[in-house]
């Protein structure tokens, strides 16, 4: 190369170093290695909602999003049941993944632009496909939305829930009074206890209330107003493009194992399929996993962990009687699909 050039470049790679020295840079994290040095998966979750993250009496939890991190702990540590999971809300849930507290934050959180693009973190798919709607007293007789005119609305703060309602209000033409309160458990009872004629967050949260959580269930009813979409999914830090990687690729061998027919009685088996895509998820045949930092089996240990998509559907929503929708593969009709395995 001709001196001029190298000198060039030499100086152009010293600007860039300063420019990143100025601004703060900071190196990336490397995530994979830090749960293999502790041995463990830090997930953050919620407070507590049936169906996606809750504790029993015994400290147990479960959920689509309690299975989702297991599956990840599974693909990179062999170990589904090395988790910590940490419950936060609405307005601790960011900086305990920005801090370095957790490593996944997996706690029905809506992808939004601002979230993605202006506070350091990002999505790595879409778990689950909701939407936002409310909950009232029975014995109210109200059958719409717009019949709540003037009314008390208990939100959590912090949420995409204030600002949906804060939009389609102005929208709308439509006055209420915000009831705020961050603890998930203490704004339903604040509802409960007649504080705020309603209630609003995502169907899910509103589903496990009717399937439950709440007194006399059948005492209530989720009006049929659904006034966003809320694609619900996973978080990572930026700059850890590795664990980006990661973490978004067991969700597609989730939702592909169901595409395959892989469940998790018969995941062992089909390592020896004949279609090329399904020995490739597994591990069979290809490098994906050399890729990724992870065993070549990391997408077979996650399925024989929580089973696919639909599996955990079955066990984590359908119980409490919540329709799949959108949320059924794209081949049915739904909204969930996973590039190829290729």
């Amino acid at each position: 190369m001709p001196l001029r050039r190298l000198l060039l470049a030499a100086t152009l790679t010293t600007t860039l170093a300063l420019a990143a020295t100025q601004a703060g840079a900071q190196p990336a994290p490397d995530t994979l290695a830090a749960v293999r040095a502790r041995g463990s998966l830090a997930c953050a979750v919620s407070t507590g909602v049936a169906g996606l993250s809750l504790a029993d009496s015994q400290g147990r939890w479960t959920g689509l999003d309690v299975d989702f991190c297991r599956a990840v702990a599974a693909a990179v540590l062999g170990d589904p049941e090395k988790v910590r999971f940490v419950p936060t809300t609405p307005q601790t849930r960011f900086t305990a993944l920005q801090s370095g507290e957790v490593d996944i934050l997996a706690r029905n959180t809506t992808w939004t632009t601002a979230r993605d693009i202006g506070i350091g973190l990002t999505f790595a798919g879409v778990l689950l496909h909701d939407g936002q709607g409310f909950i009232v007293k029975r014995e109210l007789n109200v059958t719409s939305l717009k019949e709540l005119d003037g009314a008390t609305i208990c939100i959590q703060p912090g949420s995409t829930t204030e600002l949906n309602l804060a939009d389609w209000a102005r929208t709308n033409s439509f006055r209420f009074t915000p009831v705020l309160i961050e603890n998930y458990q203490e704004v339903q009872q604040a509802f409960f206890s007649g504080r705020c004629d309603s209630y609003t967050t995502d169907l899910s949260g509103l589903t496990s209330i009717r399937a439950g959580q709440g007194p006399r269930a059948e005492d209530y009813v989720i009006l049929p107003d659904v006034i966003s979409r809320e694609p619900l999914g996973p978080m990572v830090r930026k700059g850890d493009w590795r664990w980006f990687d990661i973490v978004r690729w067991t969700l597609n061998a989730l939702v592909a194992a169901e595409e395959q027919g892989v469940t998790q009685a018969n995941a062992e088996a089909k390592r020896q399929d004949p279609n090329p895509e399904t020995q490739r998820l597994l591990g069979t045949s290809g490098d994906f996993g050399r890729q990724l930092g992870l065993a070549p089996d990391w997408a077979l240990r996650a399925i024989r962990t929580t089973g696919n998509y639909g599996e955990m559907w079955e066990r984590n929503q359908a119980p409490l009687g919540v329709q799949r929708g959108a949320n059924r593969l794209a081949a049915q009709g739904g909204l969930m699909w996973s590039p190829p395995f290729r």
